[in-house]
């Protein structure tokens, strides 16, 4: 994107420095990524690296677990169009929260903090950061404990430490580490899963035999659904934190889409096949049933190691809005610190049910997101908002009404959950967004302003600075 004209940013030269993000030595800011800023053009991404790094975090090893636990309750072909529909779900939700992210330039913590204002902001980033530390220390803990049952070792915690260090490092490098890590690892996972498979059917009697798998205990459609979803939608909320380096809407669009049906259906599928062959609901324990210890270690090292590295980075960025330092690396470090220490206390243990509650939390902020931006802003988010070095500036403390839609979408998915009814994610998901743009015209009412009044402007095009017309505008 060419520069524009000195004339039209008047002011001192260190300031005319500052709003392309450098001092007056000509240095780069700190982070690359841009955790407290929008995104520059000049910073974007191709389809294709977002769809690696993607397929990299939706490789998750309970995801398979959750497979294996549901499949049991179906014959394995009906279970598949189950999986499919779980699959389909997180991939819309996860593609409407991708754009928003990619239109904007903002991570999901920033668009949070834009949508429910100041508090808002810091609630989620504590919110999200605290929920990936958590996954962080499970995934860990689960990695160490089969690895070293693989290799026979008394003592795991030594496991601990080494895979606590090496799962952040390409986190602490950033999106770019992140890449570089999925496009090595990625194939290689795929070619793992797909050579396992041809042999497990082989050993189960061929296609038609896995297909007809009779269902061993009794699961409803409902439940099954919820807990497909329920494994990976608080991630699915997350995703913005990567397609905020998307070159454009639709290649967001496109890449996540696809990349969650990709990543989120092997997982249910694998997960699946390991019960309907061998009648051991984790893939992994069913590979070393079948005497390939080389290749479960192998398999759950690299599934663990690429989910692991998104999640350091999703908390890296939380802490940095968290602590208002323009900086994730710091608390990349200390969040994998933290980590490794529930692991080796067992504390992770514990976490289970924090983790889940917590999933209660996640979804419905996605869904006040959701109906917030698109519904309320109508696809643009407001452009007053953003100072020209690509900061946000002049936000409310609490915005009113989207922090109703949220407390209202959280409070349906409490209830779907102690009631034991639907899908408790989903629904808070859609109360919350419906409820953001009825609570914003109900309050815009009381304080006598239109409901349009926050509805212009965009973040598109990143911090391109504002002439006075398009000041008069927002």
């Amino acid at each position: 994107m060419p520069a524009p004209k000195t004339a039209r940013f008047p002011g001192t030269d260190e300031e005319k420095l500052m709003i392309f993000g450098r001092t007056t030595r000509g240095e780069r800011q700190q982070d690359p990524d841009y955790p407290l800023e929008v995104v520059p053009q000049s910073a974007r991404r191709s389809p294709a690296g977002l769809f690696v790094l993607l397929v990299s975090f939706f490789f998750f090893t309970p995801t398979m677990l959750a497979g294996g636990q549901t499949s049991v309750g179906f014959r394995f072909s009906d279970y598949l169009g189950l999986a499919l529909i779980a699959a389909a779900v997180l991939a819309v939700y996860a593609a409407l929260m991708g754009v928003i992210s990619s239109r904007s330039g903002l991570s999901t913590v920033l668009i949070t903090k834009v949508c429910l204002g100041r508090a808002g902001g810091k609630w989620s980033a504590l919110l999200l950061g605290g929920t990936q530390v958590g996954w962080f220390a499970v995934t860990l803990a689960t990695l160490s404990d089969l690895i070293g049952r693989a290799l026979s070792l008394e003592y795991t915690w030594p496991l601990v430490l080494v895979f606590g260090a090496v799962t952040a490092m390409a986190a602490y490098r950033g999106a770019k580490g992140l890449e570089m890590l999925g496009w090595v690892a990625i194939p290689l996972l795929l070619a793992l899963c797909i050579w396992v498979t041809q042999r497990a059917v082989g050993d189960i009697g061929g296609w038609g035999e896995l297909m007809a798998t009779e269902p061993i205990t009794e699961i409803s459609a409902g439940s099954a659904l919820t807990v497909l979803i329920g494994t990976f939608v608080s991630g699915s909320t997350q995703v913005g934190n990567w397609s905020r380096f998307s070159r454009t809407d639709r290649g967001a669009l496109v890449s996540i889409f696809v990349a969650v049906i990709v990543a989120q259906y092997a997982m249910y599928f694998f997960g699946g096949l390991g019960s309907a062959a061998y009648g051991e609901p984790d893939f992994v324990l069913a590979l070393y049933e079948m005497g390939l210890v080389a290749a479960g270690a192998g398999l759950l090292l690299v599934a663990l190691w690429t989910t692991n590295e998104n999640t350091a980075y999703a908390f890296g960025v939380a802490g940095s809005e968290l602590f208002s330092v323009n900086d994730k690396r710091p608390f990349v470090a200390g969040g994998a610190a933290l980590g490794v220490v529930f692991a080796l206390t067992g504390i992770y243990e514990s976490l289970s049910t924090f983790l889940v509650l917590l999933g209660t939390f996640v979804p419905p902020l996605g869904g006040a997101i959701m109906g917030q931006f698109y519904l309320v802003w109508r696809g643009r988010l407001p452009r007053r908002h953003l100072t020209r070095t690509g900061g946000l500036t002049g936000l409310p403390a609490v915005r009113v009404s989207c922090f109703v839609a949220y407390l209202l979408g959280t409070a349906t998915a409490s209830a779907g959950s102690v009631f034991d009814f639907g899908i408790p994610a989903v629904q808070g998901i859609v109360v919350a967004a419906v409820a953001a743009p009825l609570c914003h015209v109900l309050f815009a009412r009381r304080s006598g302003r239109t409901p349009d009044d926050d509805a212009s402007g965009s973040f598109a095009d990143g911090p391109t600075p504002r002439t006075t017309e398009q000041k008069a505008g927002d």
